[in-house]
């Protein structure tokens, strides 16, 4: 089996950018799974449920988010509602709204699980160890039994926290994939175990700005220390940047991954 992992979506451009590459994917990959990170998904901050349903009538069928979940005004009406296959960080503190998982339907075979989890390297937020919640949530979910594979999605910072989790969790997850930063990074690779891992799949974004936001908002900000409001950058060439692992659903265990990464014009 095939899941398509599209990285930080960043506003409109994002979204508009993979609606007119997905058909082609989905001719020339065939995935079972399309899966994405909602972080920056409705105008750079979190997720809305028009921008949700927007994402999902064009065929996606799970997302995960990251430390800009909440910051929307509406996002309670998206993670309060189970209909949504959307998964928020498992190990925020303290936030009990949402799911911090979720299990998407893959047929008779089984289930396919996402698993959303925060970093805590430089991220200021409270959240606790993903390293516990990771080993926390494996050991209820797999014995309820019925898995074809899990994802986990490890929206952080720092490489080195990704990198010693994909070893803590190698040979017991799928796919470990990071988001974040917005920048890929090319050490996608099949651990022993067969754990599909990338340290981050970067973004949908628009090339000219400063990971996806207007890149004068975010110069001013550096050269003055203003906190100015970083808005996202809403046309021109989008980097189109996603991973596709190819799993056994009988072991649960990648086979392949491969980045995807295709630029478009939006306007």
């Amino acid at each position: 089996m095939k899941l398509l992992f599209f990285g930080d979506i960043i506003g409109r451009a994002g979204r508009r950018a993979i609606a007119q590459v997905l058909p082609d994917f989905l001719k020339i990959h065939q995935p079972d799974f399309i899966i994405g990170n909602t972080d920056n998904l409705a105008h750079g901050k979190g997720v809305t449920k028009k921008v949700l349903e927007e994402m999902m009538s064009i065929g996606f069928n799970g997302f995960t988010a990251g430390d800009h979940a909440f910051d929307n005004a509406v996002a309670s009406e998206v993670f309060a509602d189970d209909k949504y296959p959307i998964a928020r960080p498992a190990n925020f503190e303290n936030t009990a709204m949402g799911r911090g998982f979720v299990r998407l339907p893959g047929g008779s075979r089984g289930d396919l699980l996402i698993i959303n989890l925060m970093g805590q390297v430089f991220l200021k937020e409270p959240y606790t160890s993903p390293f516990t919640a990771i080993d926390e949530i494996l050991s209820v979910e797999k014995a309820k039994g019925n898995l074809i594979g899990v994802l986990v999605d490890l929206h952080a910072e720092a490489t080195s926290e990704k990198i010693a989790f994909g070893w803590h969790v190698a040979g017991k997850v799928t796919a470990v994939i990071g988001t974040h930063t917005h920048v890929p990074t090319a050490d996608e690779w099949i651990m022993p175990g067969g754990t599909a891992y990338l340290t981050d799949a970067g973004m949908i974004g628009v090339r000219e700005s400063v990971i996806g936001v207007k890149k004068e908002q975010s110069l001013q900000r550096f050269l003055t220390g203003e906190q100015v409001r970083l808005e996202p950058v809403e046309e021109g060439e989008v980097i189109v940047s996603s991973v596709l692992v190819e799993f056994d659903p009988a072991t649960m265990k990648a086979q392949k991954i491969e980045r995807l990464t295709q630029a478009v014009t939006i306007l």
